[in-house]
């Protein structure tokens, strides 16, 4: 092979690896389940404090919220019956704040319950990075993690 034939090959090897590099899968939305879209969205909207954006089915059964980074959250309401999800505190959405002790005064304002990873009520838990969390449920019973670490 001489010389002339190697620098094309290496240059289309280096594209190769540069765009397959670069074609990692992300995450894109996740979505949860509601009862009553109304109530939970004004849960994640005054509780949580998440921000709407567009909703592009229009259709009364969906509301997105933007939780940064170009990432979304979608309510989806379905129109046959609800179904009780399984829950459990291992599955869990989590959010970050910059000021714990203000959210844990704003869920008091909304009666909203809070506990550590054990399910001490009106608990802190304090992980081995120092980093502060609570867990609460949505409307729907779902856990969310709060913490610190923002």
């Amino acid at each position: 092979m001489n010389q002339k034939s190697i620098i094309p090959s290496v240059i289309s090897l280096l594209i190769f690896i540069s765009m397959n590099a670069y074609s990692q899968t992300k995450i894109n939305h996740f979505a949860v389940y509601a009862k009553d879209l109304k109530e939970s969205s004004k849960f994640y909207e005054e509780v949580v404090g998440l921000t709407t954006i567009e909703e592009p089915f229009k259709d009364g059964l969906h509301a997105w919220y933007d939780i940064g980074f170009g990432l979304s959250m979608h309510l989806i309401e379905r129109e046959k019956p609800w179904k009780e999800p399984v829950i459990d505190k291992t599955n869990h959405l989590c959010f970050s704040v910059e000021d714990l002790d203000s959210f844990i005064e704003k869920l008091g304002r909304h009666n909203i319950p809070f506990e550590d990873a054990v399910d001490n009520k009106g608990k802190i838990n304090i992980r081995p990075d120092g980093v502060r969390q609570i867990y609460i449920q949505d409307p729907n019973g779902y856990w969310i993690e709060i913490n610190d670490e923002y």
